[in-house]
């Protein structure tokens, strides 16, 4: 009998984190931390917040910007993943979450990425920070003016991992936190790393397991960074993807690591439960009529559209086109000369700008002279 009754608490215990936290758009709900915020990816919608302008520590969250500097550096050039980086002796002292780099020990740019994003390394970070920029604190500039860049208004940096023993200033609110996440994650790459649950570096001989358990236990969370001190609590930026659909979910100052992740997993259910993402794409529309110029017609195209609506509403959305039968030279590549109306019902929720792909200069009167001539010889 007691076997069955511990059979049956197991079994218990197994189903329930897999229900799902299911709450109106219209329900009022609190999250326990003091601050957060979930926005969708794509378009930057914020579909809940909580105290999310206060800037409070943010602890290894600190280490998405590093992160994000580091895939410019990528992308510009400056960095390639194989290049091999040397430890300095600052690097090498960083206490917390580390991977212990030695002084003089070299590790490839990949290896101290993933370091960085999976298992949170302090003193990877730092490596990374000093190859880049000759300096941490030349590169915690850099780190404060892409914050300004990026219109990260509550926000001041002063290392780059969130270490905060010594700190004085060190602190980002939630949404600023949402909106340098939102930015990395246009990164592909880094969504590669930080959706890793286990891995290895130093040739297998040291693991790396991923600080982010959601990873693991919620569908579809790929990335991506979590953070914790005894000044910050326990916080998060968690990005998980379904349907199309990207949300990230940031908890600041939350008493515990399980009641964070509790709380991330709430945010992102609602998200899901609630909300759809209505896209567009950007295609070519074919061409159009010109009047008047070198050319009797242009290529015209119309731009990428998304926005986020109620589940429910989906179905409901309705285009409009809004183009004319011909427009007049002379005309410029990237004119509007339409647009197309998306609508949920009679309520416009966005437009799609058409413009021309090409130039069409004004006809000139010898032009004209030259086409009529051209014509008369191809009647004769």
């Amino acid at each position: 009998m007691k076997k069955r009754i511990l059979s049956v608490i197991i079994s218990l215990t197994m189903i329930i984190p897999s229900f799902v936290f299911c709450v109106s758009a219209d329900e009022p709900f609190a999250i326990d931390a003091k601050s957060a915020i979930l926005m969708e990816a794509d378009s930057g919608t914020v579909l809940f917040e909580q105290n999310a302008d206060e800037a409070l520590p943010p602890a290894s969250v600190t280490k998405i910007m590093t992160l994000l500097l580091v895939m410019e550096a990528i992308d510009n050039g400056t960095l390639k993943l194989d290049d091999m980086i040397r430890t300095s002796t600052n690097a090498s002292s960083m206490g917390g979450s580390q991977v212990y780099l030695k002084e003089g020990e070299e590790m490839s740019a990949e290896d101290m990425i993933k370091s960085v994003v999976i298992s949170s390394a302090n003193d990877a970070a730092v490596a990374l920070a000093e190859h880049i920029a000759g300096s941490e604190e030349l590169f915690v500039t850099k780190m404060n003016e892409k914050a300004k860049e990026l219109g990260m208004k509550n926000t001041n940096f002063e290392n780059t991992n969130g270490l905060d023993d010594t700190a004085e200033n060190h602190v980002i609110s939630a949404r600023d936190i949402a909106i340098m996440s939102r930015e990395l994650i246009g990164h592909k790459k880094i969504l590669e790393y930080s959706s890793i649950w286990m891995d290895s570096i130093r040739d297998g001989a040291f693991g790396l397991t991923n600080t982010n358990r959601l990873i693991r236990f919620y569908k579809g969370a790929n990335g991506l960074k979590t953070g914790s001190t005894s000044k910050a609590g326990f916080c998060i930026s968690a990005t998980a993807e379904r349907d199309g659909m990207t949300l990230i979910a940031v908890v600041m100052g939350s008493p515990t690591r399980d009641i964070r992740n509790a709380e991330t997993t709430k945010l992102l259910d609602f998200g899901f439960a609630n909300y759809a993402l209505y896209r567009c794409e950007g295609k070519s529309l074919g061409n159009i009529k010109v009047l008047g110029g070198v050319r009797d017609f242009c290529e015209i195209s119309h731009s990428a559209f998304s926005s986020v609506v109620k589940s429910s509403e989906l179905e409901k959305i309705q285009t409009e086109v809004d183009i004319p039968e011909n427009i007049k030279a002379p005309v410029k590549k990237g004119d509007k000369i339409g647009c197309i109306k998306v609508l949920m019902g009679e309520t416009e929720i966005g437009q799609i700008d058409v413009i021309c792909d090409s130039e069409v200069e004004k006809i000139s009167f010898f032009g004209v002279f030259e086409q009529i001539f051209k014509n008369f010889c191809l009647i004769r």
